[in-house]
């Protein structure tokens, strides 16, 4: 499942994420209050397991409502009066267990906090196979979540979204990942609608109403429950086709044609893992469907992959590079997916990163194959930085980690599933080489197909196929929580260069220091030696000795592979930044002023002499390492000028960033390349945002002015950093003009990048009206805290927001609870950086519950403490820093 981020493509945004210091009690109490709630879940005995389900539907659109009848082939491990598998929002009207005149009548029992349904027979079953019988009818709820209802100005569909612990809300089952089954599915539906399943479509007759039809589609593989899938409406679909599978895009009929850049990316993927994995394609067809309403990004079900239509659907004229990016980079996610987790599933959810993370890791690689010039491998960089983020704080947890509530399991679905998972797969890759770690993957792959796997089962099969101690290392990453960090000194002895490394658990909060070991691989080059010296270590301290002449200094993660901090002292710091622009590559840049920023916000290093290695990159042509230049001296420019030092601090960005726009121009050209395009977007939106730059600022209002009106259209890549610069000083008209474009946009692209330009406003008066919005009808479910998200994250806005959301509660949270958006809007929180704002977070949701978000607002709490300190502590240190330029 591709998770729903609450950024827009192509705006600068900054993400803070703090440490941990003493918390109040009201603060301690509100969040281990709110960490109790969920009610405990319980797992379904083994003693009857499911080998197949026959499942037929009635769907009733205008009712929205669905009735049902299954039979479930079911093997007994033991003689037994009762079968208890998983329901919820469902009525049995009739259960039958066993075949012919042997069959009884059940008893139903039902456990709403379980989730359970248990069916007791008189006279107990014997050991061996039987059959359930079961007929039943639901609701199509509202909640996008099971079998629910989704609409648009002309319709109603009916769609499904079953992970984690949701297809009990469609039909009774054994809701478990390791309760793999076949499935046979047949919809009777609308005579004017069609249905989209896992299977191919086997027969579809007439009836039985006159007003019906009635399809049934293949058996599918053996597959867990919560892969099963249903669309019904008027969907219209584009065909390609890859290695002999046929390829659907599918959408409402309005947007059919916003589907073209999908096939073309879909086509090269599944050719790209056709030729990667030993085993071809396994499911026959794939379809890929765009519905109105859905939580997540998109969802990886066996052969029909159900999506938000934002992140699959654009105008192949107008499409951005982000746009045209993200399309491709969800669908090999989720393509990806058809293997690592579907093909392939976790034991249980505890393992969900086997799913996540290795989606992630391989999403990547189509992408890099097909287009160098979108730097995917500074893209994997920003991935281990967003990981690395999260796992910084005390309120972090490990890879594997124990969940057992509904809710527990949805938010695992977390920067250390995904990203967190694919940096440990990255590292391993590199370790091992890329051709061992593949040979491993396969027979990973196909040691486990259509059944399930552990952790351990995959660490076993890299060890095998390289010979190297994975079984060890893996352990120190997936089983305890944290990064480790590597101090790195180095000397020169007998004309070498020493490097001694020394290993800690790094944590932002560097004054509570918390146990940690790791068995890493580790990479260091220095300059005049050609290649990098690359060991695991083991110990907490070690030297390493690197061929050749000594060094002035070293870098300590070369290539940037590695899940671990740097941290360097000040002088090889200084010797290191003198020669960033030709001794690093663009991943290892990153990281530098990834870690060093991260040691300053642990009080480890001085901002000033972070600033000085900012100042650095003034020459730096890549977008990805701009966009981490970028967001910290958006973080800088919040949290740590003053009234009289930020515009000391807004001349000091436009004097670094200025010059390599002016270098582009702020106007597109025709000989522009995709990163040209995304440089100067990323240059216009952190110079118009954070530079406070008058000419960037009218440049793009003027831009957007004529857009607007009808004339000449906004570079589509750049149009998101000038909708911002304009939006940030923008007045009522051009917040009607915004909200106007977006009702009345063709695309998505444009829908979301008009709408969620309500939220940078700076007036107080338009941002009381872009907060109303979010009670209006106008505004779906699925994007009510995503679009609060963007004011929250407004620095102006975020104290009105805040307030809003606190007095409108009521309204608010059944549009905000759905799959993620709980988590989102709690993290985007994590802004404020004051004690009386965490206070009152923490002590309002210790009032208000939202158990699918627990350990978000641990941390958020957390990272809001750490801005704190981090504000007196750093607060001086820039003032000093500006006071000498």
């Amino acid at each position: 499942m591709c998770l729903f981020y609450s950024v827009p493509p192509a705006a600068v945004k900054f993400s803070r994420y703090t440490g941990t210091m003493r918390l109040t009690s009201l603060t301690v109490a509100a969040v281990a209050l709110l960490t109790a709630l969920p009610a405990s879940a319980q797992r379904l005995p083994t003693i009857v397991t499911p080998s197949h389900y026959d499942l037929k539907f009635v769907v009733d659109l205008t009712r929205e409502r669905f009735e049902g009848t299954e039979t479930i082939r079911v093997d007994v491990a033991e003689a037994t009066p009762r079968v208890v598998l998983n329901a919820a929002e469902i009525a049995f009207h009739e259960v039958t267990i066993g075949a012919g005149p042997a069959a009884q009548t059940a008893q139903v029992t039902l456990d709403e906090t379980a989730q359970t349904a248990t069916l007791t027979v008189a006279k107990p079953l014997a050991k061996g196979a039987t059959e359930i019988h079961v007929r039943f009818s639901g609701i199509l709820n509202t909640q996008l979540r099971g079998f629910y209802i989704s609409k648009t100005k002309l319709r109603k569909y009916a769609v499904t979204q079953f992970e984690s612990t949701d297809a009990r809300r469609a039909f009774p089952c054994f809701d478990e990942p390791a309760f793999k089954a076949t499935y046979g599915l047949t919809v009777t539906i609308d005579r004017g609608d069609t249905a989209i399943s896992n299977g191919k479509v086997l027969s579809d007759v007439p009836g039985p109403a006159i007003t019906q039809h009635t399809m049934t589609f293949g058996t599918t593989a053996k597959m867990s429950s919560y892969l099963v899938a249903m669309a019904v409406g008027d969907f219209r679909c584009l065909d390609g086709a890859a290695d002999d599978i046929p390829i659907r895009i599918c959408a409402t009929p309005d947007k059919r044609d916003l589907g073209k850049l999908a096939l073309e990316s879909a086509a090269q993927i599944l050719h790209f893992y056709d030729s990667y994995y030993a085993i071809k394609y396994p499911f026959g067809k794939l379809d890929v469907v765009a519905v109105p309403d859905f939580a997540a990004g998109a969802m990886e079900n066996t052969g029909a992959i159900f999506y938000r239509e934002t992140d699959l659907l654009a105008d192949t004229k107008s499409a951005s590079v982000d746009t045209r990016k993200k399309i491709a980079s969800i669908l090999a996610h989720e393509m990806a997916h058809q293997w690592f987790g579907d093909l392939v599933t976790m034991q249980w959810w505890d393992d969900i990163w086997l799913n996540e993370g290795f989606a992630t890791w391989m999403a990547n690689k189509p992408l890099a194959a097909a287009h160098s010039d979108w730097n995917v491998d500074v893209d994997e960089a920003e991935e281990n930085r967003t990981a690395l983020a999260l796992d910084s704080l005390k309120a972090t947890r490990p890879i594997h980690s124990d969940v057992s509530t509904s809710a527990q399991i949805d938010e695992a679905f977390d920067a250390i599933a995904y990203q967190k998972g694919a940096a440990v797969l990255r590292m391993l890759e590199h370790y091992v080489g890329a051709e061992t770690f593949k040979n491993g993957i396969n027979a990973y792959l196909q040691a486990h197909a259509y059944r399930n796997a552990t952790s351990e089962d995959f660490a076993k099969s890299i060890a095998a196929s390289s010979g190297k101690p994975v079984e060890r290392i893996l352990p120190t990453f997936v089983n305890q929580p944290g990064v480790p960090l590597l101090d790195v000194s180095v000397a020169c002895a007998n004309n070498q260069t020493v490097v001694t490394l020394k290993q800690q658990r790094f944590l932002l909060d560097a004054s509570r220091p918390e146990p940690g070991r790791w068995q890493m691989p580790i990479c260091v080059k220095a300059p005049g030696i050609a290649a990098a010296t690359c060991e695991v270590m083991t110990e907490e301290s070690r030297t390493v000795q690197l061929a050749g002449a000594c060094a002035p200094w070293v870098f300590a993660n070369a290539g940037a592979h590695g899940y671990y901090r740097t941290a360097y002292p000040p002088e090889m710091l200084r010797a290191i930044a003198a020669r960033v622009g030709t001794e690093l590559t663009a991943p290892e840049r990153l990281v530098l002023l990834d870690d060093e920023w991260s040691l300053v916000r642990a009080g480890r290093h001085n901002a000033g002499d972070y600033l000085t290695l900012a100042a650095g990159y003034g020459r730096e042509h890549t977008s990805g390492v701009l966009e981490e230049v970028a967001r910290r001296l958006g973080a800088i420019d919040e949290d740590l000028t003053t009234g009289t030092t930020r515009p000391r601090f807004e001349g000091f960005t436009r004097s670094l960033l200025r010059p390599l726009l002016d270098e582009v121009g702020f106007a597109a050209s025709s000989g522009d390349t995709d990163e040209t395009r995304r440089r100067r977007a990323v240059l216009i939106g952190a110079l118009g945002a954070i530079g406070e730059d008058p000419d960037v600022m009218a440049k793009s209002r003027a831009a957007l002015d004529r857009a607007l009106a009808g004339g000449p259209a906004l570079d589509p890549t750049v149009a998101g950093a000038i909708v911002k610069a304009a939006a940030t000083n923008g007045d009522q008209k051009l917040f009607d003009a915004l909200a106007g474009a977006a009702d009345r946009a063709a695309s998505p692209e444009d829908q979301y990048r008009y709408l969620y330009a309500l939220g940078d406003f700076r007036d107080p008066a338009l941002i009381d009206r872009g907060l109303q919005r979010s009670l209006s009808p106008q505004l779906r479910s699925q994007d009510t805290a995503v679009y609060l998200v963007q004011f929250l994250t407004n620095p102006v806005a975020r104290p009105r927001a805040w307030a809003f959301v606190k007095e409108h509660w009521p309204a608010l949270e059944p549009k905000v609870t759905i799959f993620g958006g709980d988590v989102n809007l709690v993290r985007a929180l994590g802004s404020f950086c004051d004690t009386a704002a965490r206070d009152d977070v923490a002590a309002f949701f210790a009032a208000h519950p939202l158990p699918g978000a627990a350990r978000t607002l641990t941390q958020t709490v957390e990272q809001i403490t750490n801005c704190v300190a981090l504000r007196e502590r750093q607060t001086p240190a820039v003032t000093a820093w500006l006071a000498a330029r």
